[in-house]
């Protein structure tokens, strides 16, 4: 008998992503498209038994940096393995495009620098097929993939394109500079940019430690760009600051000029800090309720949990990297390297030597380990993202009458290390993630921040997704929130932020983007150290268990976390429209 549909899953409880309650449910699709969610009489040419499992729209993060990796490789991982079908790349104001060949060297290194993505990777894997913002738009298309991707133009390299050797020396812009900039910004809006993006952090440098090129920009250049979006007619401002500059508010003030002058809509990172500036975020918060009950469209965007860097023996960094005992058996296999570190002679003179003298971790010019020490844990496995007080390692360290370096070099031998310290450096100042649930609680503000691509030797937050259903809608003691509400987070409020209004529901016409979730078995797995970068380069990766099956218009591209080879992801250009 001929099949009536591609694909039918069936006996599903459907999450359909507008934060309604569950319902039991048939899932059709047709063509791309899912055609009957209900009862569905006829068969598909694939069927899935989706009993006692969820269905769920595809996930969308609206905050990655595959702006590379999109380029060379079919399946962008790890975004990939954890439901997300659809990413947007460009954030922080790096990227590739618009470029001359003269400038290629430096925005390598704007990247390596800010998003700890290697440069030799980059060298290789990129291949400069373009020049303009267009140009990359039609690379970018000509590569299929796993998950459909959406580009956004950065400050950085249109700065660099437009002012050469004088946007590196962070000079202002002249008024022919910002007309330039304008005309370039509608132009790569209206070739499929979903919108620009800029950062204003002094933690953003280059691989070399020099400031980025944006960093200063006045607000009559950012002016200038935002017409460009309005020029357009579409585009979303995504911006990073360190907010206090001079102060968050008149930081804050600047950014809403931005948006009500140019009509557009905008983003930006928001986390608690550590230290005496923690509170800034909630002043934050209520700036953009205050311009979102005026009408101005100005969201933030904040992570389900603890932000913080990975540190291991198999990882491309660990507190003793920098020492010289350490860096003269760096380099041989983990197994002789740890019978060595076990040595109590080896042991004795890398915590006896400067760990700062060598280093070439950029966070530990602004903070010593013993201030880390406080705010760091061992991950374990299953990893803790929420760890208690008492097992910091500096906790630790008082309790046992040893100092921090000594129980961190312990603690790194363990598992014959494979293991890894996790250094939380926002939302995690009083080692409890109130102001996470606060902001989860929060009409206003998105859940994102995942930096998939980016940051490969010290994080896996591309991972959120997972982390966000399982730690807040099943395990966490308190606090914990309905997983319809969760799903809608990472569905249809981050697809209706961007115009991405073809996507993020599960109804008849919109685009068959799905996930058939084990929900009692999903689960993080430790993250491990993978060399399939371009030049042999290393990168962590976290897989996760539970998800069945994930469908990208309407085709299957893993089953079980495994891919079926299948690349029916593309370039998405622009807004698109509901279905």
């Amino acid at each position: 008998m001929r099949s009536e549909f591609d694909l039918v899953i069936r006996n599903g409880q459907v999450v359909d992503g507008s934060g309604a309650p569950a319902f039991g449910a048939d899932v059709a699709v047709k063509d791309g498209r899912i055609a009957v969610v209900g009862k569905v009489e006829g068969c598909g040419s694939q069927e899935i038994d989706a009993r006692g499992k969820l269905v769920t729209p595809g996930f969308i993060d609206i905050h990655t940096h595959y702006d590379g990796q999109a380029i060379w490789d079919t399946q962008l991982a790890p975004s990939s393995w954890h439901g997300v079908t659809t990413v947007v790349m460009g954030n922080c104001g790096v990227g590739f495009a618009p470029v001359r060949p003269a400038d290629r060297d430096a925005l390598i290194e704007l990247m390596e620098g800010v998003e700890d993505i290697p440069g030799p990777c980059l060298s290789e894997g990129l291949r400069w097929n373009w020049e303009s913002f267009s140009d990359y738009l039609d690379a970018l298309e000509a590569q299929p993939r796993d998950i459909d991707v959406c580009a956004q133009l950065p400050h950085g390299p249109l700065r660099v394109y437009v002012m050469g050797e004088r946007a590196l020396r962070l000079e202002d812009a002249t008024e022919a500079d910002i007309a330039q900039m304008r005309e370039l910004t509608a132009d790569a809006m209206r070739a499929g940019a979903f919108g620009f993006t800029t950062s204003r952090t002094v933690s953003h440098k280059t691989v070399n430690g020099d400031p980025t090129p944006m960093l200063r920009a006045q607000e009559e250049e950012l002016t200038g760009i935002a017409m460009g979006l309005a020029d357009a007619g579409h585009g979303q401002i995504e911006f990073v600051s360190d907010w206090d500059q001079p102060t968050p508010a008149a930081e804050f003030g600047m950014l809403r000029r931005l948006v009500e002058r140019s009509g557009r809509s905008c983003v930006f990172s928001l986390n608690q800090r550590h230290g005496e500036r923690n509170e800034v975020w909630r002043e934050l918060l209520d700036l953009s309720d205050q311009a979102a009950a005026e009408g101005l469209r100005m969201r933030p965007v904040t992570a389900p949990r603890p932000i913080g860097s990975l540190f291991g023996l198999t990882g491309t960094q660990n507190p003793f990297a920098g020492t010289p005992s350490y860096r003269a058996i760096a380099h041989l296999p983990l197994a002789e390297r740890v019978a060595r570190m076990r040595d109590p002679e080896v042991r004795r003179r890398i915590l006896s030597e400067d760990p700062y003298k060598e280093s070439t971790f950029p966070l530990f010019e602004r903070m010593g380990f013993e201030e880390m020490y406080e705010h760091m844990f061992l991950l374990g496995d299953p990893p803790s993202y929420e760890p208690p007080r008492e097992s910091s390692i500096a906790s630790i360290a008082r309790r046992e009458g040893r100092n921090g370096a000594e129980v961190a070099y312990d603690m790194l031998l363990d598992d014959e290390g494979s293991g890894f310290l996790y250094a939380t450096f926002t939302g995690f100042n009083e080692f409890v993630c109130e102001p996470t649930r606060e902001m989860l609680n929060h009409p206003n503000a998105m859940i994102g921040l995942g930096d998939g691509g980016a940051h490969v030797g010290f994080i896996t937050d591309a991972c959120f997704p997972t982390y966000l259903l399982t730690h807040w809608g099943r395990d966490r003691a308190s606090g914990r929130q309905a997983v319809e509400e969760l799903v809608r987070r990472y569905t249809s409020d981050p697809a209706g932020t961007v115009g991405l209004n073809d996507r993020g529901l599960v109804r008849a016409g919109m685009k068959a983007d799905l996930n058939v979730i084990d929900f009692d078995r999903l689960a993080l797995g430790k993250p491990y150290v993978v060399d399939d970068l371009p030049a042999g380069g290393k990168r962590l990766l976290q897989k996760a268990s539970g998800y069945s099956a994930t469908i990208l218009s309407g085709v299957l591209t893993y089953v079980d976390g495994e891919s079926t080879g299948a690349s029916p992801g593309r370039l998405v250009r622009g807004p698109q429209k509901a279905a």
